[in-house]
Parts: structure tokens; C-alpha cells; sequence
């Protein structure tokens, strides 16, 4: 049966015409090439070169048969290039989870970059709360997630992704709204809202940590329960508070104001996945690493 090593190592000598030569180029020994060829030529039942002493030269039927054994190797690779493609179509896509309301420009930036840098594997997105993420994500119901961070736990692993510049959220017609610059220490002096703890861990967390590094004793207006209900809380005037550059960016709402802050402290977005005892499958440490060099 003529097999596919008979036709590449017949293009080989048809296209060198010259056994030496073309075992060099397929980097082979010069006799099993010369055996290949003679098997391929009891096979067919007809001789493909005429070998002279210092020349070699194809028959009309070994030109011909050139000719057919480009085509098939031609149709081969097209039709291994359309099942990788299939393939590809078809693979179960990464299952991501958004939590936290999350509506950054860098968000956007990450997902639009993995569609360059990876457009063979697609993404399938889920919004959902920060426990929940975790929960998802330890029943590897998705594979990876964004949050302000979650509770810590063995079983998942979270990286800093990328951070945004903290700005002080004060609504329209506040005290400190006409100020071109605060400091932490004097808009903290107001009532502060917060996020719940258990339903924006990590939100709250950050929150908190700057508010220890900045204020004594704060006065906790309330705690909302979303990204959504935060700013809400603020528009309305029940208190001051903290939010991210990108998110500023975004909201654009006219009843609020955000004012850059003299120190310079940060709000952190992580990327989570689980761990897995035999690592991370290929397409999620890509994913994963993908994500942390913004």
C-alpha cells in the first residue's frame, strides 16, 4: 500500500534529482530513500527515474506522478487545516465570571485583547455576586473570574490583574465637591459608605483597608450591597465614598462627582481560578496570564 512517507520522499528526489540531495533535505540516510523509492516503483509497476551514472531524470510517467503526489499532500494539509478549524468552532469555550457589577475600560481592554491574541477559543461570560464567583468557580461551573477580590480560601488561587488610581464619589452640591484635590483624611471626616461584607468581599476589604490606613474613628454611613447601589447611596447624599478611575469613566452620571485624591492609593481588580493538582489547563493559564500583564 503506497503510504504518505512514499510520496513525500518521492517529491524529495523528483524535485533535487539527486538522492544525496534530498535525503539531506529530509534528513535521511541516502539507502532507505533509495528503497523507498524502489518500493514505490514495484507498487505502481512502472520506473519513475531513468539513473544514469551522474544523472538522474524522471519518465514521463515519474513527471506525472510528481504531479498527482503534490496534489494529494495539497489536499491533505487543507483538509488537516479544516478539522483544526472545526475543531476549533466546536471547543467548549472559557467560561468566565464577572462579579461586582464590574464595568472597567480595562475589562473591556482584556476581553477585546484575548479575542486577538486567542481567537481559536472562545469566551462565554457570566455575571454574577462575589460568593457566588467562588462558589462557580470551586464547582468549576466557569474556569476563571474577575472580582475585587473574594474571601480567601485554599481552594482558590486570585492574582492582581490590573489597578485603577482610588478617587473620592461625592454627590453634586457637596461641601468638598468645588475642590480641585482632597486628602483622605478630610473626606473621611464625612459619613463613609461601605460595601457589605460578605456580599462585596473584596470591594469591602480594600475599602476598609484604606479607611484603617486614614481615618481613626470613621463614621460608617451604611453598606451597599452593589456597585450600582453604592453609587446610588452617594448620588443621594447618605455619604461619601471611594470608587475606581475606570469606573468613573464609565458612569458619567451628572448627580455625582468624582475628585482625585492627594494620596496616591489603588483599587484592585483580581483574576481567580481554581486550583488544580495537576495545574491549570492550557487555555485558563493563558487566559490567566493573559489578564495580568495589563
Amino acid at each position: 500500500m503506497i503510504e504518505l512517507r512514499h510520496l513525500r520522499q518521492f517529491i524529495a528526489v523528483a524535485e533535487e534529482l539527486n538522492f544525496r540531495q534530498a535525503a539531506d533535505r529530509i534528513h535521511i540516510d541516502q539507502t532507505p530513500l533509495s528503497r523507498t523509492v524502489r518500493d514505490l516503483e514495484d507498487q505502481l509497476g512502472v520506473q519513475l527515474f531513468v539513473r544514469g551514472p551522474r544523472k538522474l531524470s524522471l519518465t514521463p510517467a515519474g513527471a506525472r506522478m510528481l504531479q498527482e503526489a503534490r496534489k494529494v499532500l495539497i489536499r491533505i494539509e487543507r483538509a488537516q487545516r479544516a478539522v483544526r478549524e472545526t475543531d476549533a468552532r466546536f471547543r467548549a469555550p472559557l467560561r468566565v465570571g464577572v462579579a461586582d457589577g464590574l464595568a472597567q475600560p480595562k475589562l473591556s481592554d482584556c476581553l477585546v485583547g484575548w479575542r486577538s491574541v486567542a481567537p481559536e477559543i472562545h469566551l462565554e461570560l457570566t455575571e454574577m455576586r462575589a460568593p457566588e464567583l467562588a462558589q462557580a468557580l470551586r464547582r468549576e461551573e466557569i474556569d476563571a473570574g474577575f472580582s475585587f477580590g473574594i474571601a480567601e480560601c485554599e481552594t482558590l488561587a486570585q492574582h492582581p490583574a490590573w489597578s485603577y488610581t482610588a478617587m473620592a464619589l461625592v454627590p453634586l452640591g457637596h461641601e468638598l465637591a468645588s475642590r480641585p484635590v482632597l486628602d483622605l483624611a478630610e473626606l473621611f471626616a464625612y459619613p463613609v459608605l461601605t460595601y457589605h461584607s460578605e456580599r462585596q468581599p473584596g470591594a469591602s476589604r480594600q475599602l476598609r483597608t484604606i479607611l484603617q490606613r486614614h481615618a481613626e474613628v470613621p463614621t460608617i454611613a451604611g453598606e451597599a450591597c452593589t456597585l450600582n447601589g453604592y453609587v446610588t447611596r452617594v448620588a443621594a447624599g447618605m455619604g461619601v465614598g471611594l470608587i475606581d478611575a475606570g469606573h468613573v469613566s464609565t458612569l458619567r452620571r451628572s448627580d455625582l462627582l468624582a475628585v482625585p485624591l492627594r494620596e496616591q492609593e489603588q483599587i484592585t481588580t483580581f483574576v481567580i481560578h481554581k486550583h488544580h493538582r495537576c495545574g491549570l489547563s492550557d487555555a485558563v493559564q493563558r487566559f490567566v496570564t493573559h489578564s495580568k500583564v495589563l
